[in-house]
């Protein structure tokens, strides 16, 4: 099973509130709120069209997809062509999604918090279920995602979650609290990192004090920042992409870590993977499709296709992320010691992490201030 390595979750500068100002600089009006209904109205959408007369380009994070998926595509749905940009973060995603014009992009892949804020400024054209019929694949529990409950207007494609990524053989005692890296133990000082992405930089201070990953109070913000302070003297470093092999190496003992990331299948089986017991986040990438699409049809057409068992389960088998995807996951024959088993209600135990709107910015400057800090 191969690990596909990217940055996906990046800053959050494309807020809600700084999408709106973005879409009413190019002329557009927008929703400013990021809950309730899908912020832009359907268009009437034909479930016979000839997609033939139809052409697909999407944006997706570099090996996310089978690299064979557009000629997959083009035989299955009879498409006139099928073009894929890459992007290696969410943020690179938004810049080509927000631009003014049309940016040629029928299908993006975001994170879910980004899909949230394009859809409340009116920038996704709302999910027609009827036209994806293998929706029916999902389970049960994604469609209960807080940034979007009944995927009125995204799709999901992945989901994990974030936990302590640690060195059996070199840990005194198995991690099972966020305290653990915050405050690492004479054994462990030093050899801890932390992610430096904003939101999952303070996901681990802000759950060891008692609060909502989507806080926006000032006062468990500023809390939050104290504990990341006092705990940065005792980190090996900050590290969002290459924790793994701090760990195989014995750099690191103990690094917070995406679920997909933690190389629990290593052969020499001593790397583990604590959900700490104050709780963690839910994140999930999506499948979006933009209004300005001039291929709306062909666009669902994709999205049911990667819906299929057979498609989705590459995900699983190829980047080691688990897949909302009920039947899919039914196909996956799961390693000894991987991720991929724990179950879509455990999954749901963690907090979603939504869009803040403008109040995103305070993430943004906790991270910036605490990096910074010599």
């Amino acid at each position: 099973m191969s690990r596909i390595r990217f940055t996906r979750r990046l800053p959050a500068a494309f807020t809600a509130a700084g999408l709106a100002l973005a879409v009413a600089a190019c002329g557009g009006e927008s929703s400013t709120s990021s809950e309730g209904p899908a912020a832009a109205a359907a268009d009437q959408l034909k479930p016979n069209a000839d997609l033939s007369q139809q052409s697909l380009q999407i944006t997706v994070w570099d090996g996310y997809t089978p690299k064979e998926l557009p000629e997959k595509v083009k035989a299955k749905l009879k498409v006139k062509d099928m073009k894929v940009a890459l992007h290696d973060t969410n943020e690179v995603a938004m810049t080509k999604l927000t631009a003014p014009g049309d940016s040629g992009i029928d299908v993006a892949f975001v994170s879910g918090q980004y899909a949230q804020a394009l859809n409340a400024a009116g920038l996704l054209e709302p999910i027609h279920p009827e036209l994806i019929p293998n929706l029916a694949n999902l389970y049960p529990e994604a469609t209960q995602l807080s940034y979007d409950k009944g995927n009125k207007y995204s799709v999901p494609y992945t989901w994990g979650t974030t936990g302590i990524c640690y060195r059996k053989d070199l840990v005194k005692k198995v991690p099972d609290s966020w305290n653990d890296l915050l405050k690492p133990p004479a054994w462990a000082d030093k050899k801890v990192t932390m992610m430096t992405t904003e939101r999952w930089l303070a996901l681990p201070a802000i759950k060891a004090l008692g609060y909502s990953v989507n806080t926006d109070k000032d006062d468990e913000i500023a809390k939050v920042k104290d504990l990341l302070a006092a705990q940065k003297p005792h980190l090996l470093g900050y590290d969002d992409t290459t924790f793994g092999d701090k760990l195989t190496s014995g750099e690191a003992v103990m690094v917070e870590a995406w679920d997909g990331w933690c190389p629990t299948t290593d052969p020499k089986g001593n790397i583990g993977f604590a959900n700490p017991k104050e709780g963690s986040d839910l994140w999930v990438d999506t499948m979006v499709i933009m209004k300005s699409s001039k291929n709306k049809e062909a666009a669902h057409a994709l999205i049911n296709y990667i819906l299929d068992p057979e498609i989705h389960s590459w995900a699983a088998e190829n980047i080691n992320y688990k897949v909302p995807n009920k039947a899919a996951m039914e196909r996956v024959s799961i390693p000894k010691g991987s991720l991929l088993d724990i179950k879509p209600a455990e999954l749901l135990n963690g907090e979603s992490i939504i869009d803040l709107g403008q109040a995103s910015t305070k993430y943004t400057r906790l991270s910036t201030e605490i990096t910074a800090q010599q």
